[in-house]
């Protein structure tokens, strides 16, 4: 199966969604994918658009790796849709994200719901954000908050240095002393300590930055820096990424048993 890209790049996948987690690889296909959804602004540059076209065309990717990861048997999901960092862009192009992503989750409810999947939002915390997107935000995680078909995080005003601080001072406040402080004890003090870790990232457009995403969870995660830019992102693409996770042998700093470790 090939994916024809703008530009004339072809990006070939050797995977279907129909072919669900009866994938080609050495490993099972990853409980938690976490995808950088970048190159909307270069996607409409390209074009002679408005950057708010190309986060306008993203709506289908998401929808579209939505279907390809719960397909795939992916048990989590995480989006970054929008960081801590990204308040410093221009006032209009904010105002204009603030309303699409009302629309898109007006919109595509009933068909999360029906899925099955449960929606949580990562971040949250700035009061720049409008009351109306934070209840559309609250009333699709009650609705769907019995789903457990997938679980899909959206990080909506996100940043991963800001969530390291915040469990900090919550062990703070809680008195933990100090020695009980363990990996463990401090990862239930981040938002939604339930989360496994991520096995794999995504992170379209070709560029090679973690940018604040998740820095906890992140940790021991496989990497793939696809060159699509993410509006051309489709699921053969997300699919392709799955496969190239399971080529590679994920070692956690140990060796492997079958590999002579003596130096």
């Amino acid at each position: 199966m090939t994916a024809q890209r703008s530009g004339g790049d072809r990006l070939s996948s050797p995977l279907t969604a129909a072919e669900g987690t009866v994938l080609p690889g050495r490993r099972e296909v990853p409980r938690h994918v976490a995808c950088v959804m970048d190159g909307n602004g270069r996607w409409a540059a390209r074009r002679s658009l408005p950057r708010t076209a190309g986060h306008r065309a993203a709506e289908t990717t998401v929808i579209d790796v939505i279907e390809a990861a719960r397909g795939a048997g992916v048990g989590w999901l995480s989006l970054f849709a929008f960081s801590t960092e990204n308040w410093r862009r221009p006032d209009t192009e904010i105002e204009f994200l603030m309303h699409l992503v009302r629309r898109v989750v007006r919109k595509h409810a009933p068909f999360l719901h029906a899925r099955g999947i449960r929606c949580r939002f990562l971040g949250m915390t700035d009061p720049r954000i409008p009351s109306e997107l934070r209840q559309d935000f609250a009333d699709l995680m009650t609705l769907t908050d019995l789903n457990r078909q997938m679980t899909l995080t959206v990080a909506f005003d996100h940043g991963g240095r800001r969530d390291i601080v915040e469990a900090a001072r919550s062990l703070i406040r809680g008195g933990v002393p100090a020695e009980a402080v363990t990996e463990e004890t401090f990862a239930a003090h981040l938002p939604f300590p339930d989360t496994p870790d991520v096995d794999l990232v995504i992170r379209t457009s070709g560029e090679q930055r973690i940018s604040n995403f998740m820095l906890w969870q992140v940790a021991y995660a496989e990497w793939v820096f696809p060159p699509v830019l993410w509006p051309d992102f489709r699921a053969p693409d997300f699919l392709q990424c799955l496969h190239a996770y399971r080529q590679r042998e994920r070692r956690f700093g140990a060796v492997l048993p079958n590999q002579n470790g003596d130096i």
